[in-house]
């Protein structure tokens, strides 16, 4: 059955123990199966405190990253590797089993020319390591395609699952984001319907990162594509309600959303249900 999340960053602008438990209290109380954690700093993450909200709230989590910029996979893949084990040991106390998003760039990294194959082979031998390393703690990885202002490394769901394949691990999945896909793909229904056989998780994310459905996403189509496939994945509401400023650089946000962080969760949650529904997903 399709589980419907929302990405933190709904409801709070940075995570710390305080501001985390806050957007874990306010999933729950929206009614969201699952709440995505950006593990961004592995080192500082409170898991007791975290587990405890998580319990309270009666829902579970993922979890997704960002390498930082000194571990950049394709220039240091002996300490990106290094930071997704310390990440991955996190997830595996929070009683989590998921992480997904770019782990294996990182964000705003632009080297000004496209992805060697040198590059890119990097990724796939350091994905290979790490996804042994999340087999043995029950954790399934997913790589995240981003939009060329954000990544030079990834761009499309075909190439994506093109290093998915080459690693060759069960459990390593493509990690989908509508708001990218609006920027890079040739329509929604296609890429979806081309990379079934490894899609798990998808930000549901509009055009302008507001209130889903009020932008120039071709809902119809991922809905028509997610039927077409049978999808039992994750549908994740990704909107950004608060802003700090490292998100603002390495997002290019640079004004608010067209809606308070209630009505995106609120509203984001009734429109993915409607459309799984209608489409026969939920």
């Amino acid at each position: 059955m399709t589980r419907f999340g929302a990405h933190s960053f709904v409801w709070v602008g940075e995570w710390t123990t305080d501001s985390g438990n806050h957007a874990i209290e306010q999933a729950g109380e929206t009614g969201f199966d699952f709440v995505e954690i950006p593990l961004l700093d592995p080192v500082s993450f409170d898991v007791k405190s975290h587990r405890e909200a998580l319990q309270a709230a009666g829902i579970e989590a993922t979890c997704s990253l960002v390498l930082p910029k000194d571990v950049h996979m394709p220039d240091n893949p002996e300490g990106a590797k290094r930071f997704l084990v310390s990440a991955l040991d996190k997830v595996a106390e929070l009683g989590s089993s998921y992480l997904g998003g770019c782990i294996g760039y990182s964000l705003g990294t632009l080297t000004g020319r496209p992805p060697t194959a040198e590059e890119r082979q990097t990724v796939v031998e350091c994905l290979t390591e790490v996804a042994e390393e999340a087999e043995q703690r029950g954790i399934t990885l997913a790589l995240e395609a981003c939009n060329r202002y954000e990544t030079y490394l990834y761009n499309s769901l075909a190439d994506t699952r093109d290093t998915i394949l080459k690693v060759g691990a069960a459990n390593l999945k493509l990690h989908a984001d509508t708001y990218h896909m609006n920027i890079e793909e040739e329509g929604f229904y296609t890429p979806i319907i081309e990379t079934a056989d490894v899609l798990d998780y998808i930000h549901m994310s509009e055009s302008h990162r507001g209130l889903v459905g009020t932008g120039t996403v071709q809902w119809d189509d991922v809905w028509r594509a997610l039927a077409e496939i049978q999808f039992k994945g994750s549908l994740v509401l990704e909107s950004f309600a608060a802003i700090n400023p490292d998100l603002a650089a390495a997002t290019c946000l640079w004004r608010p959303p067209n809606q308070p962080a209630d009505v995106l969760a609120r509203d984001g949650l009734a429109f993915l249900k409607s459309g799984a529904a209608k489409h026969g997903l939920h």
